[in-house]
């Protein structure tokens, strides 16, 4: 037994055996020993490499290979001078574009950037063309090309960094403001600057790695080149982070979290900490640690272009603001596009591959593709309930009560708009609702749970809090009725049973009422009741007033129309006003003299001292033309004996106190009415 075991042969440990930290170390270091190994055969490679070209040239020399690259690319230089004078008026559209405006704005950069693509297009015809009257060798055509390539891309990132840094080197009047970031003159100058060396050396890089395979390189050969171009990288991210110009105070919307000199210190160890991963082989780390800082800087660098460039109108300036959905929408499709382009490219970096995946592990593919779907159908719902919310919002911020000086045309109260601030609210809740509960039905959908039970279970359950819940069902279809019966909207003041107010706000239950002493009834919809609606298209007021039985009745229905037509002139109640105060008729015959009906219509709850007003002047004129407003007297003959006789000053202190006391109870009914 134990010869038997001395002798069996050690069974090696698989990567699911070893630990994970342990299967990363020993990657390191078989990376190292590789690039160790490539580093030894650099000088041979290199001296490879340049045997074949000159093999490939021939007898027509280095110097006149190079001196026919410089004419070609002097020919696409000649073209996109070509290019910029040809789109003189494009350049003149451009400049004549509104800076205090938005929509100008928006036309600058498109300018901007159709003038670049233009140029561009002409380097690349011209460069291109001229090299292809030549008859080139299959390894030198190909290496010509390859920065061919090289050179326009970074021609386009140069016009990209251009539209939206806008350099002071191009001479454009205030060029801050049609930036598509709010920065200095000097930090634009610097960034576009670093930008185009950072992508110079980028592209230069790859166009030379991409030719590895002509030479007859493995990846294993190609080790050392790419540590040199990663501390070269290293090298200019360092210098443009450290040498650019620290922000002023006026050239931030707001304080960052860290100081200029911390945030270059936290930057130099994040980059310092890529280049470790890079020359460790921890593909999949460095582009994670990558996307994890790129994607959220890409967002929020996209949401402050997008939130600058379409600010509102500065200046005199009579454009119209761009909507708040339209903002909304362009955010959140830039931020969309960022995300779902960084998943797809860290899935290519990393080499996922799910029909490869499915026949070697059917639960990763699984796992990968809901966890994948999952993200898009949040992306997807979060995308449609920003257009929603950011649409409801707008709409109500344009439903607001208009009021015009046009007496005819006049409306208060603007009656759609005020049903559309009713409904609003309720149905942003109600869609946000909605799509909760389909984006997270889809998210197990995707992710392999079956939802059909779910459903099914969701609609037991829901009846059974139907029958639970008799009186919540009630007070939510009932007010379901009452808004499709538009029976109040907010700021309508109405009374149903012993409760009475202004509609503040309501939910699916019930409605909130503010009482004129501030008192709020929440009242459930199921107890409302019959409603009465004080604030609709008009409101008729009467009221009495008293007159001595020998007035001329004529003449107070004249000075009572004149009083009338003075107050609907007046311009604090003249735009409520519909028919102005008059003399209905006369009421019945009084105590003290002859009741007088008024009446008036206005529009509601606009000519709350109107009636005031009218008693002060109708008073006076009644006083100028003689006619009597009769008060209780009080006659009192004779006295107790050995008392003092009453006086008529007496007897009229008298008959005032009881007046001002039956006017203060008449307004206290009032009130409480």
């Amino acid at each position: 037994m134990l010869a038997a075991r001395e002798n069996a042969t050690p069974v090696p440990l698989t990567a699911s055996d070893r630990g994970m930290m342990s299967t990363a170390l020993e990657g390191v270091n078989t990376h190292l020993a590789r690039l160790a190994h490539s580093w030894q055969l650099m000088p041979h490679r290199l001296e490879t490499v340049r045997q074949v070209i000159m093999k490939d040239i021939g007898d027509k020399g280095g110097f006149t290979v190079v001196a026919l690259i410089a004419l070609f690319v002097t020919v696409g230089a000649a073209f996109s001078y070509l290019a910029y004078h040809l789109g003189r008026p494009l350049r003149l559209w451009t400049i004549a574009q509104d800076v205090d405006t938005p929509q100008g704005r928006i036309g600058k950069f498109g300018g901007r950037f159709l003038m670049g693509l233009l140029r561009m297009s002409a380097f690349t015809v011209g460069s291109a063309g001229a090299f292809l009257l030549f008859d080139w060798p299959p390894l030198l055509r190909e290496i010509v090309l390859a920065y061919l390539t090289a050179a326009i891309v970074i021609w386009a990132i140069r016009v990209v960094a251009r539209v939206g840094l806008l350099p002071t080197f191009m001479g454009v009047v205030r060029a801050r403001e049609v930036r598509a970031f709010n920065v200095s003159d000097a930090r634009a100058d610097h960034w576009y600057r670093w930008i185009g060396i950072v992508s110079f050396a980028i592209a230069i890089a790859i166009a030379t790695l991409s030719l590895r395979a002509r030479f007859g390189f493995t990846t294993d050969d190609v080790l050392a080149p790419i540590v040199v171009i990663d501390l070269i990288v290293f090298a200019i991210a360092l210098l443009a982070l450290w040498q650019r110009p620290v922000a002023r105070a006026e050239d931030l919307e707001r304080p960052g979290l860290f100081g200029h000199q911390t945030t270059s210190w936290l930057l130099t160890a994040y980059f310092l900490l890529l280049l470790l991963l890079r020359i460790g082989g921890a593909n999949v780390a460095f582009w994670f640690v990558v996307g994890a800082v790129a994607t959220p800087l890409a967002i929020m660098i996209a949401a402050h272009a997008v939130t600058y460039a379409l600010r509102p109108p500065t200046g005199e300036s009579d454009s119209p603001p761009v909507p708040a959905v339209t903002i909304a929408v362009v955010d959140r499709a830039i931020r969309l596009g960022i995300i779902v382009v960084a998943a797809y490219f860290l899935a290519k970096v990393w080499g996922l591959d799910l029909s490869s995946f499915a026949e070697t592990s059917p639960g990763m593919t699984l796992v990968i593709r809901g966890l994948l779907n999952a993200a898009v159908v949040a992306l997807g719902a979060d995308f449609v309930w920003s257009i929603i919310k950011a649409i409801i919002q707008h709409k109500i911020g344009n439903q607001t009560p208009a009021i015009t000086d046009d007496a005819d045309a006049v409306a208060v109260v603007n009656s759609h708009g005020a049903r559309l601030l009713t409904l609003l609210p309720i149905l942003q809740n109600i869609m946000l609702a909605i799509i909760l509960v389909m984006a997270t039905l889809m998210i197990l959908s995707s992710v392999g749970i079956q939802i059909a039970p779910l459903i099914a279970g969701a609609g037991v359950v829901g009846v059974a809090i139907g029958f639970g819940a008799q009186t919540i069902v009630k007070d939510v279809i009932s007010g379901v009725f009452y808004l499709i019966d538009d029976a109040f909207r907010v700021g309508e003041h109405i009374s149903t049973g012993k409760f009475s107010g202004t509609v503040e706000s309501f939910s699916l239950r019930s409605v909130k009422l503010r009482h004129h002493r501030g008192l709020l009834y929440t009242i459930p919809f199921g107890e409302l009741g019959a409603v009465c609606n004080g604030s609709r298209d008009w409101s008729t007021n009467k009221f009495n007033i008293t007159v001595g039985f020998n007035t001329d009745l004529d003449v107070a229905r004249k000075l009572i129309k004149r009083l009338g037509l003075e107050l609907a002139e007046d311009p604090e109640y003249k735009l409520w006003v519909i028919e102005p105060i008059k003399l209905q008729g006369v009421q019945e015959f009084g105590e003290y003299g002859i009741v007088l009906r008024i009446k008036a219509t206005t529009r509601p709850g606009g000519a709350f001292g109107m009636k005031g007003r009218f008693y002060l002047r109708v008073r006076e004129l009644f006083r100028e033309n003689g006619i009597e407003i009769p008060v209780p007297t009080v006659h009192i003959h004779g006295g107790q004996p050995g008392g003092q006789p009453i006086s008529m000053d007496n007897e009229a202190v008298a008959a005032q106190s009881y007046l001002q006391r039956h006017k203060r109870d008449m307004a206290n009914t009032e009130e409480e009415n």
